[in-house]
């Protein structure tokens, strides 16, 4: 049975795109309090089902794929560029296409300016009006105006006119740095894109026996369920090792693990992993934020998910890929990797940063670890213990040297040099990362 906030979710998914909505239209039309009207409009925020824009309200907006996550609604621009909306704010739901800097002449500028897209531009009135025309939207750089008649056709072609304070390029830069965060999420993995969802999850509810897990295990083989109510909110995780010496009609909530660990859908796959390693378990519940079950995922769904990530293309650059691709790997013998510090990898004062040199020793023990063929690893711990400022534009040698090695644990020491001088050194621990 749904609860209250889950029933809310799923009216306002259920509006057309382009509505608008309140906390007191919610409470009255689902008959719930303020309190959990507010709590499902912020979860629905959350879940980009919708955006709360100052001056405007809370508008229903197209909850994009994640293979579109590049792509921004009109109504996520109003936000990134602290604009206001000066007509169109039906259209706010809409997705653009490309953005457009109106630096030209205005025959010129609507050659660029196509149906989707947003023209930036400053006070120039008949270079909105034509966009509109175009089927394009407006941001009005320098916190001008635009005419009652630019207004009025946008509002007629819902397509929304916003006026910032900024100017062009820093709006620009403001609109390229969210498509390039969103480009880098867009290849993170979360627990929402491979979890194995609740109607295809073997679950057991609380006020069932010893006998109930043993008949499940039996029909599915599995070791380990999630622990129900009959309202489906996760109570506990019963695994095989539970039941040891236990008498069949004992109750499964007597026996069973309580608060166990579990996992958001926003959780990161990697996060989930180290988790799973570090607590030693092996299948971790997902829950909504009101603790309901939604499914579950295991340490193969996790590992396989990891192996596949590492073979997919990336778009956004993070510092690990710009740390990556300054890496080259030498010598056969010792295994010896050279790298150059670039201006991004620096701190204030022009040294390299403590986290670049940070991930540069983890990415190096685990490129040896490979080379070893011990597959994945995580860090377990770190210990810098010796470091003189390194500035950019060096070239530096590290030299990996495993200490010891067992079937879970590797310790390694590093030693990095700046020609021939020591700069740096440490000592880390990894986990393998094994079915």
């Amino acid at each position: 049975m749904s609860t209250k906030h889950e029933k809310i979710l799923q009216y306002i998914e259920s509006l057309p795109v382009g509505d608008k909505i309140s906390v007191r239209q919610i409470a009255k039309e689902m008959q719930v309090s303020e309190g959990t009207a507010y709590r499902a409009i912020k979860e629905a925020e959350n879940r980009r089902l919708v955006s709360s824009i100052e001056r405007v309200g809370t508008i229903r907006i197209e909850k994009k794929k994640k293979e579109n996550i590049e792509r921004l609604t009109f109504a996520e621009i109003v936000n990134i560029v602290d604009g206001q909306v000066l007509g169109g704010k039906d259209g706010l739901h809409k997705t653009l296409t490309k953005f457009v800097i109106g630096a030209m002449k205005l025959e010129d500028m609507m050659r660029y300016t196509d149906a989707g897209s947003l023209l930036i531009v400053g006070n120039r009135t008949q270079a909105h009006e034509q966009a509109l025309t175009t089927g394009a939207a407006v941001l009005i750089t320098g916190g001008f105006d635009t005419t009652e008649e630019a207004k009025r056709l946008a509002d007629e072609l819902q397509l929304p006119i916003i006026s910032t304070s900024y100017d062009t390029f820093s709006v620009a830069t403001m609109i390229n740095r969210a498509i390039y965060d969103q480009l880098i999420k867009k290849d993170i993995l979360l627990i929402e894109d491979i979890y194995i969802p609740i109607e295809n999850t073997a679950v057991l509810r609380n006020d069932q026996t010893i006998l109930d897990f043993r008949n499940k295990n039996a029909a599915t083989s599995h070791g380990a369920f999630p622990v129900v109510t009959a309202q489906n909110k996760l109570t506990g995780m019963i695994t095989s090792k539970d039941i040891i010496g236990r008498e069949d009609d004992e109750l499964l909530e007597k026996v069973m693990t309580k608060n166990p660990i579990a996992a958001s859908m926003k959780t990161s796959v990697a996060s989930a992993g180290h988790r799973m390693i570090w607590e030693g378990i092996d299948l971790i519940p997902v829950v909504d934020e009101d603790n309901t079950l939604r499914g579950v995922i295991s340490r193969q769904d996790v590992l396989k998910a990891i192996q596949t990530a590492q073979r997919q293309p990336q778009h956004g650059e993070t510092i690990d890929d710009l740390v990556k691709n300054e890496m080259k790997m030498i010598g056969d013998e010792d295994m010896i990797v050279e790298f150059t510090v670039t201006p991004q990898m620096t701190n204030q004062f022009g040294s390299l940063s403590n986290g670049a040199f940070t991930t540069l020793l983890a990415e190096v023990g685990s490129l040896a670890l490979k080379r070893r063929k011990r597959g994945d690893a995580i860090v377990d711990n770190m210990t810098i213990y010796f470091i003189k400022p390194v500035q950019m534009e060096s070239k530096l040698k590290v030299k990996p040297r495993i200490l010891d090695m067992s079937r879970k644990f590797v310790k390694m020491d590093f030693e990095v040099y700046n020609g021939t001088a020591i700069v740096g050194k440490a000592m880390m621990m990894f986990q393998l990362l094994e079915r």
